[in-house]
């Protein structure tokens, strides 16, 4: 019979101290006589003092190393918890199952749709749709490494917070979907000359969805089992206002002020305040950041024959199509100003009233392309053609700015990987570059504007590219809808803010073919075929609406207008080869109905 019964008793693992009895050597042997012994002196209590403290002392140290090899036993410290499972005194291994095991328990929890409310829509999230999962090992990587002190993993405990993942480009997609027109994109900050006058664009804020902070306020939330809001935060350009002003009043005013002196071993070109503005530009990247440069190329442009008396300018070789083949025109080389230099030494005497003078080098300049190089793109055939029409015959200002768009970017070559820019290749599309006063669309009706009707040329480009089946990097289809153009398949274009831009995802090279009659505009690509066919199905058109009547005060600025529907559509490219579709594009857009503009004064009652 034992102290439990029949019951064995409960494992105990404290450690265990082991105690030896010690004999004192004064000690009287059994059944001795002695006298009676005098009082200890002090050497005996001294040494009495110090078995004990020595056996207390090992004691404790015995104590303690038991205790040690308790708490420090396993991988996690013991007491560490993770979602209420416990994984303290575990084996790394150990620890992922058990973990595993909590989160298969709760598994129901962990892939019910998360309530998830961006700004006033509201919007469920399935877990499995963005990618939330828990990473285990990382996980149990934590919490190994958490911190405890010996008596902590003796008798504390501490909870280590799992470690959530999530596919940030699905969750920000599923995020933007519901933000939809609620946001608004950032109008990044821009100067323009018109002339030589410069004029600023100032920077206004994006209202979007801050995706680090989303994403931190989703996983919380997953975790949580409770709704979330993500709020609409501004981002601003990181150029202010107050910056634009600055470039404005320090280098874009003084720059036009007087012309500059260039000069070189074989004479001397002074560049007049209108070369200075077409050449110096201000480019701005994704983050809003403006930075003034020269752009050289432009400069020689605007600059034209005067430069001719000290360079010999290098030429592409190029192609033109004649007989409906592409014909090589061969290049040349040259001998030119060292353009980095005169872009950096330009642009320090800039901001100068005085000593506006820049020395610059010649030196031998090759063309970009080769005919030998021209000769490996593999521009052979035509792929695609596309052609709008356009009234008023050639005359008109409208038609003249159609056919000098064509005019600047026929012959383009863009090769492999490269990605054309209209905006970038045409520049400012001002009165010094041949463009006049025509009606575009501001702020939802049409007013004159210098360049109107180039939004034509673009989306005959745009198609042209379009059924070449190359990709299409940047396009925004007009606010209303025109008969003249195809729904949905559309561009329009607006310096600097709106661009048309194409990527060449192809191996060979791509040659933009443009040609115009009195009431045409066609461009062709041509390159090596690719594909089969490039076709466009539509959708029906949805949530059509009526045009309102609007009566504008008359006068040369009125322009009137039919008006048209507004409606909602896809446009599904299709593209094909080796007789499989192996592509499926959707394209989507909403016009708004234009309202009928009549100039006269509204009628009374």
């Amino acid at each position: 019979m034992t102290l439990y019964g029949d019951k064995v008793p409960p494992t105990d693992d404290r450690p265990t101290v082991q105690v030896t009895a010690v004999s004192w050597p004064d000690d009287d042997p059994a059944g001795a006589v002695t006298p009676t012994p005098a009082p200890p002196g002090p050497a005996w209590f001294k040494r009495r003092r110090l078995l004990l403290a020595g056996g207390i002392a090992a004691a404790v140290l015995a104590a303690a190393a038991g205790a040690g090899s308790y708490a420090y036993a396993g991988d996690v410290p013991r007491g560490t918890s993770v979602l209420g499972a416990e994984l303290g005194g575990r084996s790394r291994a150990d620890a992922a199952h058990a973990l595993r095991t909590e989160l298969d328990r709760r598994a129901e929890t962990l892939n019910a749709p998360i309530a998830v409310t961006v700004g006033d829509k509201r919007v469920e999230v399935k877990p499995a749709d963005v990618g939330l999962v828990i990473d285990v090992d990382a996980t149990v990587a934590a919490a190994a490494a958490a911190q405890a002190h010996p008596v902590s993993r003796l008798v504390g405990s501490r909870t280590v917070h799992p470690v959530v993942t999530v596919d940030s480009a699905r969750l920000d997609a599923t995020l933007a979907a519901a933000l939809g027109d609620q946001g608004r994109e950032m109008t990044m900050p821009a100067i323009i000359f018109t002339g030589t006058t410069p004029k600023p664009v100032y920077p206004k804020p994006a209202l979007t969805v801050d995706p680090t902070g989303a994403a931190d306020a989703v996983k919380a939330a997953w975790l949580a089992g409770q709704p979330v809001t993500v709020p609409l935060v501004e981002k601003w350009p990181a150029t202010s206002q107050a910056d634009v002003d600055r470039l404005v009043a320090e280098l874009a005013k003084p720059a036009v002020a007087a012309p500059v002196t260039l000069s070189t071993d074989q004479g001397s070109v002074t560049i007049p305040p209108a070369a200075i503005a077409r050449g110096l530009r201000f480019s701005v990247d994704d983050a809003g950041t403006l930075t003034p440069r020269v752009d050289v190329k432009r400069l020689r442009a605007a600059l034209g024959d005067r430069l001719a008396k000290i360079e010999v300018e290098p030429k592409d070789a190029g192609l033109t199509i004649t007989g409906g083949k592409p014909k090589m025109v061969p290049g040349r080389a040259g001998r030119q100003v060292d353009a980095t230099a005169l872009s950096r030494d330009l642009l320090a005497v800039l901001p100068k009233a005085d000593g506006r003078t820049v020395t610059a080098t010649l030196k031998a300049a090759e063309p970009e392309l080769t005919e030998e190089k021209l000769t490996t793109l593999g521009i052979k055939e035509q792929v695609s053609t596309f052609t709008t029409r356009f009234p008023g015959g050639l005359s008109s200002p409208r038609s003249q700015n159609i056919v000098q768009a064509a005019k600047d970017v026929d012959g383009t070559i863009v090769k492999p990987g490269e990605t054309f820019s209209l905006n970038a290749h045409t520049g400012e599309r001002g009165y010094d570059q041949g463009y006049q006063d025509a009606p575009t669309i501001v702020n939802g009706k049409l007013v004159p504007g210098v360049g109107g009707g180039v939004s034509q040329f673009t989306t005959t480009l745009f198609n042209a590219t379009y059924y070449a089946g190359l990709e299409d990097v940047e396009h925004k289809p007009h606010s209303f809808y025109f008969s003249r153009y195809p729904a949905v398949i559309e561009s329009t274009i607006y310096w600097p803010q709106l661009d048309f831009k194409f990527r060449n995802n192809t191996p060979y090279g791509v040659l933009i073919d443009t040609s115009y009659t009195s009431s045409t505009i066609t461009v062709s690509i041509w390159s090596t075929k690719i594909y089969d066919s490039v076709k466009t199905e539509y959708g029906p058109r949805k949530n059509i609406t009526q045009p309102k009547t609007m009566y504008l005060e008359p006068g040369p600025k009125c322009i009137s207008a039919e008006g048209s529907v507004g409606f909602a559509q896809d446009a599904f490219r299709v593209i094909t080869k080796g007789g499989k579709v192996v592509k499926r594009e959707k394209f989507s857009w909403r016009y708004d109905a234009e309202p009928r503009f009549i100039c006269a004064p509204e009628p009374a009652g």
